[in-house]
């Protein structure tokens, strides 16, 4: 029906339908559209008819629809239902996605919505919320489907079908034994290519790959990433399985912790978007700003202490800004290399070594590609051999600290357990402005008679 139709064509097709009080012809619609088709057109359309579209919905495509939502649009969500209606919606809603949606909430609203859901089903969210934030814990879903190892595989598909609804991921059977601790894993594919009488624990998987459910949710993402994984089970300190993290949370973390470390990269701190207000956003970055303010001040002072230099040699003036701003540009890109591999490398002495050197060899192959322009530049430009080395010895020597100082500096924080990312793009400029400042005044006073 809707194959070849836009999505504001649909959209006005909903609207027709909402009009004209079409509800077969809706549901038939919204049965063809993905949750984020159907989240992008409850955003779009006219507030006067999104009472009748929420009350032409079914409940899962409701809870899917809430899953695809923001914070403050899943309030206003449930506000439009009532509790009833919430309570139904949110029983079928992924706890993990719940737990996190609750966590913001004032105690009295959390209450609320608590107490409008399944006795189980609301348990099972509060067991989440219990855990650390950002641990594997918090994150992971109760909806999984488990079997035993007696189990023939027509057994376990039997049970698959009947449980395919409720499971948020079916990649996977996990095998408990009687005390619910994890034995064995089996996958669907396994499933399919077996004889349908033979047991489950001759096709099993033994050495099964979990996490605790402490770990952090970076752990998580990094196990699902080294194993290619599309859940992972997730187990309390005496291996008991407790729920699984599926791949659409991992992505979830990714994203997050990506651009949480490019928030700190650009030293302002906590997240600003599109829809961040202006103080809010001033007021989150001007602590980092304000402290490399005075950092900065350091330059002017290295500038004056070399102010005979420059009265008596003007055309070091020129040269001064490249020399900087290409100092902080190489520690800026060496940095984000660093804290990118921090984040999928395991981290030991021999990792270490080999990337200072290598980035030593980057630096210095980039210094003297760099020092040759510009020493050619220099004397062309002032048809003074001596002014154009001064120049190139300068860059070559500040290309080569800046991209050291983008890779030590990181490595520094993270053997002390500070996140690298606070390294922030901004202070290894600034740090780098310092010192490309001293070398560059300290060579040119060495050869200042040559160049008067």
């Amino acid at each position: 029906m809707i194959k070849d139709m836009t999505q504001d064509e649909i959209t006005l097709y909903i609207i027709k339908t909402l009009k004209e009080n079409k509800k077969t012809e809706f549901e038939a619609v919204i049965e063809e559209l993905h949750p984020y088709d159907v989240a992008k057109i409850y955003q779009d359309l006219p507030e006067k008819h999104k009472a009748r579209f929420l009350l032409f919905l079914k409940f899962d495509v409701l809870a899917d629809l809430m899953e695809e939502l923001e914070k403050e649009e899943q309030l206003d969500l449930l506000n439009k239902l009532g509790i009833e209606k919430s309570g139904k919606v949110l029983d079928l809603m992924d706890n993990d996605d719940l737990a996190l949606l609750l966590n913001e909430l004032s105690p009295e609203k959390k209450d609320s919505l608590l107490s409008g859901m399944k006795t189980e089903e609301s348990n099972a969210v509060k067991g989440i919320m219990n855990y650390p934030p950002e641990t594997a814990g918090r994150i992971m879903t109760n909806r999984f489907v488990w079997i035993r190892d007696y189990f023939s595989v027509r057994e376990a598909v039997e049970k698959f079908k009947v449980f395919a609804g409720f499971a948020e991921s079916i990649n996977y059977l996990y095998v408990i034994d009687e005390a619910r601790k994890l034995v064995g894993v089996v996958s669907y594919r396994d499933l399919l290519l077996a004889e349908p009488e033979e047991k489950i624990r001759t096709i099993m998987y033994e050495r099964v790959i979990s996490v605790p459910v402490t770990a952090d949710q970076e752990v998580v993402a990094k196990m699902a990433e080294r194993y290619d994984f599309l859940a992972i089970p997730v187990v309390d300190e005496d291996n008991v399985l407790v729920g699984i993290v599926t791949v659409d949370d991992i992505i979830d973390i990714v994203i997050k912790e990506a651009n949480e470390d490019i928030e700190k990269l650009s030293a302002s701190g906590k997240s600003i978007d599109f829809e961040t207000k202006t103080l809010v956003a001033a007021a989150r970055r001007l602590p980092w700003l304000i402290l490399l303010l005075f950092i900065g001040l350091i330059s002017g002072r290295i500038i004056s202490s070399f102010e005979d230099t420059l009265q008596q040699v003007v055309a070091l003036a020129f040269f001064m800004p490249m020399i900087a701003g290409m100092t902080g540009n190489t520690g800026t890109q060496s940095l984000a290399v660093v804290v990118r591999g921090l984040i999928s490398h395991d981290i030991d002495k021999g990792v270490i070594t080999r990337l200072v050197m290598r980035e030593l060899g980057v630096g210095i192959t980039i210094g003297v590609t760099c020092a040759i322009l510009i020493s050619i530049i220099a004397y062309i430009w002032q048809g003074n051999l001596i002014l154009g080395a001064v120049v190139g010895c300068s860059l070559f020597f500040t290309l080569i600290i800046g991209t050291l100082a983008g890779t030590i500096i990181p490595l520094i924080l993270y053997r002390f357990k500070i996140d690298p990312a606070v390294a922030s793009g901004p202070l290894i400029t600034t740090l780098n402005d310092i010192f490309s400042l001293l070398t560059y005044f300290g060579i040119a006073t060495m050869f200042l008679k040559h160049l008067m």
